[in-house]
């Protein structure tokens, strides 16, 4: 994916955390070595590698992202190197990399957490020297690309745990950007919401945008974003479009559109080895209204959580110990956002 619009790539915000990030990140595109940038989802990890590549001297070159965990293992070698015809089953055809796209620009590696070992070794060796091999052939390419990677895992204890190379992690470690959750950024949350609700009144033709009411401004405020700048699009955007009349405030805010007393519940499959949540923990046990999907799905977090951990997150010994396939472990992994 080719990014060569930045003003497309608008960052908005007032708030000291945003602020100082601005500020690292305008210091970080001067230098031409990596650069990690770290957030939970929704955060714009994107946005800030792209501001990254734009202020850089690079930013007449190529801007190429990959995001490494929507490839198979097998593959992303092969999307990141290169190939040559006949190296494997089903190449046939000879296949330029992303480093031979991205040369003399930058290479945006999304979720670089979720790379191979044996990619993460063929990584450190073009951070280090610049060169690699097309998949099948001993020819060595030279290649000038800046890498930027980007992740919500925490990569030191990943490499403890001996899911992250400690050299590549330290090669790429030259400036790390952490990203503040919006939680943190609560003076930024309005003029978020005003920004995505004005874009889409320009969409539906408004004459312009009336704004929120006070209560739709209580509610904006009050709820702590677990999603982020991108579940904070999602909501407004949500709400201007199902409101009748543009010139009323917006007073209704739909946080989750999938909540119906008719919407089908998951079954829970019984976990031998996993410990019980204690009663005084339970929601069942206070006396109050239960909220089904709500403590389902808590449930199913809490469960996939304690079994990622009592594998040492590897997915495929966790799968087999929830008795579940690869595929499917991956599917509520996506689902409840731990991938």
């Amino acid at each position: 994916m080719r990014l060569k619009a930045p003003q497309d790539q608008t960052l908005i915000g007032e708030s000291p955390a945003f602020l100082e990030i601005i500020d690292q990140c305008s210091r970080a595109a001067k230098h031409d070595r990596p650069v990690l940038v770290i957030g939970e989802r929704g955060t714009g990890k994107e946005l800030i590698a792209a501001r990254l590549h734009f202020l850089s001297p690079r930013w007449e070159r190529n801007f190429i992202q990959v995001n490494c965990a929507a490839l198979p293992e097998n593959l992303l070698e092969s999307e990141l190197f290169g190939h040559e015809a006949g190296s494997f089953t089903g190449a046939n055809t000879k296949r330029i990399g992303r480093f031979e796209d991205a040369h003399n620009g930058t290479l945006f590696l999304d979720e670089i957490a979720t790379t191979s070992l044996s990619a993460q070794e063929k990584l450190l060796r073009v951070s280090e020297y610049g060169t690699f091999q097309r998949i099948g052939s001993n020819k060595t390419i030279q290649s000038d690309v800046r890498i930027i990677g980007a992740t919500n895992i925490d990569l030191p204890t990943a490499a403890d745990r001996g899911e992250f190379r400690h050299d590549l992690l330290d090669r790429l470690a030259l400036d790390v950007i952490t990203l503040p959750p919006l939680r943190h950024r609560r003076d930024d949350i309005l003029l978020l919401a005003f920004q995505f609700g004005q874009r889409v009144a320009q969409e539906r033709e408004w004459m312009s945008f009336p704004g929120f009411s006070d209560n739709m401004i209580d509610a904006l405020m009050q709820h702590d974003w677990p999603g982020n700048i991108r579940e904070l699009k999602n909501v407004v955007e949500r709400s201007v479009y199902h409101s009748e009349d543009e010139y009323i405030p917006v007073d209704t805010m739909e946080i989750d559109p999938f909540k119906s007393p008719f919407r089908p519940q998951a079954k829970i499959q019984k976990i031998e080895n996993l410990p019980a949540p204690p009663p005084a923990q339970s929601p069942l046990f206070d006396g109050k209204p239960i909220d089904y999907g709500h403590t389902v799905a808590a449930l199913e977090y809490t469960m996939l959580e304690d079994a990622l951990e009592h594998n040492k997150h590897n997915q495929r010994d966790t799968a087999i110990y929830l008795n579940l396939t690869y595929h499917q472990l991956r599917h509520q992994l996506k689902k409840h956002d731990l991938l």
